[in-house]
């Protein structure tokens, strides 16, 4: 009885095959058709073909002659020529320039100037250390770092300390 279950599911899908293609045919050429119609080749009407349009190649058939497309003229572009050639005698003025903006710089300038301002800083806070420091060891008693003490009065202090 399986063997029997399994015959009919195989006739019913070959059915519904049929009925999808039919259905299928019928939404290529845009007719509404009837589900249940197999092979009615009295509704079916011929869809034109489109013409093909020969450009560059020269059909043997009489019929295909009608066809092809003519050759295609050159345009006449002396005119645009001579317009071209009037552009480009008038002088252009050129205006000042910068002739330093066109010297090419180093490839790190950019990071020189950002950094500058930070530099400066440094420096400053760079000298004021060095300047306790002679004083402290000073203040001890050395004698060896009297010359260091000589210059470093010689360096005058900023205000912004």
């Amino acid at each position: 009885m399986v063997i029997m279950d399994n015959m009919d599911g195989i006739g019913n899908l070959e059915e519904q095959a049929l009925k999808r293609k039919e259905r299928l045919k019928n939404l290529k050429r845009k007719l509404p058709g009837d589900n249940n119609s197999t092979n009615d080749t009295t509704n079916e009407i011929a869809v034109p073909l489109p013409k093909p349009k020969f450009r560059s190649y020269k059909p043997q058939d009489e019929t295909l002659q009608e066809s092809k497309l003519e050759d295609a003229q050159p345009t006449d572009v002396e005119d645009e020529v001579k317009d071209l050639l009037e552009a480009g005698k008038e002088k252009v003025v050129l205006q000042d320039l910068d002739i330093s903006s066109l010297a090419p710089r180093k490839p790190d300038w950019d990071l020189k100037r950002d950094v500058a301002k930070k530099l400066e800083k440094l420096e400053r806070r760079t000298q004021k250390a060095i300047a306790e420091l002679i004083w402290e060891r000073l203040k001890q008693g050395s004698e060896d770092n009297l010359g260091a003490v000589i210059t470093m009065t010689n360096i005058k202090p900023t205000e912004d300390d």
